[in-house]
């Protein structure tokens, strides 16, 4: 088996990967992703001990413990750029021998929460609600770039094309489910589809002094609907992350607040107090996890 270049595996301090300045000891399996750098002192200060604080650039990541399991929260920064940095880093923590620079035969599988904010996508659907992303629609172009193509739901995605009259000069849209474990602890949350934008303007259908490519794009993915499954929200970072934890072997989902209302043109008069609340449900669920 050969080893993977220096080029391809970027280290620093010989056992560090480079964006995160992670080792593997610093590093807990279950795994908190919030966006904001501001966002991990929030999770971190209801541990009941930290045990590592290390920062990179906009990666800052806490590990502590919490009724003794340990657990970490990283900030991503925001993108499905920045998702497929951290998701391929945390993989290859566990996964790969920084010594040798080979795979190891064993992978190991780890549990990866991201917890954001969101604009929601039916009028149905309150700010300072949460939402679980049982589907995520990448709207982003990230999972073209890579080979397998075996995790996308493709009915999703036609269906989506065929109802949203989809520019042939854009990349396709792809479908990734969440993992069912994870998204089975949270049944008491509203669940849906996540769309992920690439961008925050333009890409969410949002104009301000250049005018979006898609007309109505708000609208027209409120009136999507498979079987059962309706667009609940719009975000930046899921589809990146449930298709690079489908593909590695990790388990992904998404919980996010919801700060606006797209259609209804409402906004959180106090998105922080629903930020928190949803930070003491996720912690309360995951140190269940074994």
């Amino acid at each position: 088996m050969n080893s993977i270049a220096d080029t391809e595996l970027i280290l620093s301090n010989k056992n560090k990967i480079y964006h995160l300045n992670l080792s593997k000891e610093e590093i807990a399996d279950t795994i908190i992703l919030v966006g904001d750098p501001q966002r991990v002192e929030l999770v971190s200060n209801k541990f009941d001990k930290v045990i590592h604080r290390i920062q990179h650039r906009e990666f800052i990541t806490h590990t502590g413990l919490i009724n003794k399991k340990e657990i970490s929260v990283i900030s991503t920064g925001i993108g499905p750029d920045n998702i497929d940095i951290v998701i391929n880093e945390l993989d290859a923590l566990f996964n790969i021998n920084f010594k040798t620079r080979i795979k190891n035969q064993k992978s190991k599988s780890l549990n990866i929460i991201r917890i954001g904010t969101c604009g929601s996508l039916q009028k149905n659907i309150k700010v300072d609600s949460l939402i679980a992303s049982s589907y995520a629609l990448g709207l982003d172009n990230l999972a073209h770039f890579y080979s397998n193509k075996n995790v996308l739901n493709n009915d999703i995605s036609k269906a989506f094309l065929q109802h949203i009259k989809w520019p042939n000069k854009l990349s396709k849209p792809y479908v990734v489910e969440a993992s069912q474990s994870l998204l089975n602890l949270f049944g008491d949350i509203n669940q849906g589809i996540t769309a992920t934008a690439p961008g925050f303007y333009g890409p969410q259908g949002r104009e301000l002094r250049i005018s979006p490519s898609i007309e109505l794009l708000e609208e027209k993915m409120q009136n999507f609907k498979y079987k059962n499954l309706k667009i609940k929200n719009f975000e930046m970072e899921t589809s990146a992350l449930y298709y690079l934890g489908k593909t590695l072997g990790h388990n992904t989902l998404t919980i996010c607040a919801v700060i606006g209302n797209r259609l209804s043109k409402s906004y959180s008069k106090n998105y922080y107090i629903t930020v928190n609340k949803m930070i003491d449900i996720v912690l309360k669920k995951i140190s269940l996890l074994t």
